[in-house]
């Protein structure tokens, strides 16, 4: 089952619709969480372990500490609208900088988690978030000019010792740094497809921000030039069938379909 906020068909009516049909047609189940207080979905709903467990973060990300408002309280939200036991955590943590591999063995975060948790040493952080999730942590440098430093918008798993990494140099040698990580857990860096955003808040031309179900992979397009050739080099890099969802509107509001989904 894959869940939507309820905002997104109030707000972008035209795609969510589109989204929808598109799901249909591939027979995913979705429904849509209401008093939810924005869209991004994926970063205040609990993370599911390789044992089944859900485990609920803290949702206070510093990039909404001046917009308490849009900040989703899920126990008090959204708890009651599933029926899952979860285990409720202090550590501060986004859904969408949480990247686990197909098995759940190992999970990529971002260094954003440092920033975020400053009560922990580094060591102590670690040794939680591996307990907590079951898994081996790997992290990431974060992209500086992100504002919320997810690792969703910049690597996901193709199998337990492969990722596709956006393919853009950045002035940060981002890229080479992230691979250099990766290559000492032994995992292999694909390039993915990937165009540099004008807009600092938009993730316009963040192809890898798709969402994975069990058959298939649903790609965020945008309109633009670059969308042919992203369809068919991911259907040649990925490992499922690959279907297009056209989502301008909502990308240029900082994320896309990774960012607007969670499965059950």
């Amino acid at each position: 089952m894959i869940y939507f906020s309820d905002l997104l068909l109030q707000q972008f009516s035209d795609e969510a619709t589109a989204i929808s049909e598109v799901l249909n047609t591939y027979q995913v189940s979705h429904q849509y969480l209401s008093h939810t207080k924005d869209i991004w979905v994926r970063d205040f709903m609990p993370v599911q372990t390789r044992t089944g467990q859900y485990i609920a973060f803290r949702y206070e990300p510093s990039y909404l500490k001046e917009d308490p408002e849009l900040r989703t309280d899920f126990f008090h939200d959204i708890a009651p609208q599933l029926t899952v036991d979860i285990i409720q955590s202090n550590i501060n943590l986004d859904g969408g900088n949480i990247v686990f591999s197909p098995s759940k063995e190992r999970v990529i975060i971002s260094d954003r988690v440092f920033f975020e948790n400053p009560e922990y040493s580094a060591a102590e952080l670690i040794r939680q978030l591996c307990m907590l999730l079951e898994a081996e942590v790997i992290i990431i440098p974060s992209l500086k000019s992100d504002f919320t430093g997810h690792a969703d918008g910049m690597i996901r798993f193709i199998d337990e010792n492969t990722v596709v990494g956006n393919d853009l140099p950045s002035k940060y040698g981002l890229e080479q740094r992230i691979k250099h990580v990766l290559h000492q857990y032994g995992i292999d860096v694909v390039d993915f497809p990937y165009q540099h955003a004008n807009d600092s808040l938009s993730a316009l031309g963040s192809y890898i921000n798709y969402l994975e179900t069990e058959s298939c992979i649903f790609l965020p397009t945008f309109g633009i030039d670059m969308d042919e050739y992203a369809v068919a080099q991911a259907r040649q890099i990925l490992p499922k069938k690959v279907v297009p969802i056209h989502v301008r509107e909502i990308s240029q509001q900082g994320g896309c379909l990774n960012c607007i989904s969670w499965e059950q």
